[in-house]
């Protein structure tokens, strides 16, 4: 007889697969760079900035590295000069990244282990409702967006960053112009959309293996 997980580890197995999904979501959605790429045309973005779309990523791909090496301690972008505020607030940014990947390295191997009991004891029924709750988290998210996504975005920028060094002032830091809110709105809306469908598939898993196996003959 399969020794059954106790509920504390179960409920530890569990936050750490939410939080696994939840921090792998934010990691594609904050480096798809294909996203910004579409967005240049269609947001028109080079509408904003004397540079071409060539410079432009070249500057992106510096901000995102700076972003996403911690050993990183400088930002400079070569065609875009930044305020001591707008700089500060990408330090801040960086931050965050960092905190999204400590997380996520951290709960990775205990929820693939929770996922690999679960499946040894036949218990990845136990993934359905938990999941089911979870889809709600993007659902009403994304509610929350298409009411007033400024409202939303002020409030998020509330929540993360404790000052307003996120207010830039675009004479003193024009890389707002090239990062224009709508390109946020498109990143939320691919995160809300990959969670769901995380969650979603981890349900239907759970469901499945509640089907009756048939033995071939």
């Amino acid at each position: 007889m399969k020794k059954m997980m106790a509920p504390w580890q179960r409920r530890l197995g569990l936050l750490s697969l939410f939080l696994t999904v939840i921090t792998l979501v934010i990691t594609i959605a904050i480096n798809f760079r294909p996203l910004y790429v579409f967005d240049i045309h269609y947001l028109n973005i080079l509408d904003a900035t004397t540079v071409g779309k060539t410079t432009l990523l070249k500057n992106f791909d510096q901000l995102m590295a700076f972003l996403n090496n911690p050993f990183a301690h400088t930002l400079a972008l070569p065609d875009f000069p930044m305020s001591s505020a707008g700089r500060g607030h990408f330090i801040d940014v960086k931050k965050l990244f960092m905190l999204n990947y400590v997380v996520l390295l951290v709960t990775i191997i205990p929820a693939v282990v929770f996922l690999i009991k679960l499946k040894k004891q036949q218990s990845l029924w136990r993934l359905i409702r938990p999941f089911q709750w979870g889809m709600g988290i993007p659902v009403i998210l994304g509610f929350l967006m298409a009411t007033s996504f400024d409202r939303f975005f002020v409030t998020f920028h509330e929540l993360f960053f404790q000052n307003d060094d996120w207010l830039f002032d675009p004479l003193t830091d024009p890389i707002i112009n090239v990062l224009p809110e709508e390109f946020f709105m498109h990143c939320f809306i691919l995160a809300f959309v990959l969670l769901e469908l995380c969650f979603l598939a981890l349900v239907l898993w759970g469901r499945h293996s509640l089907k009756p196996k048939t033995n071939a003959p």
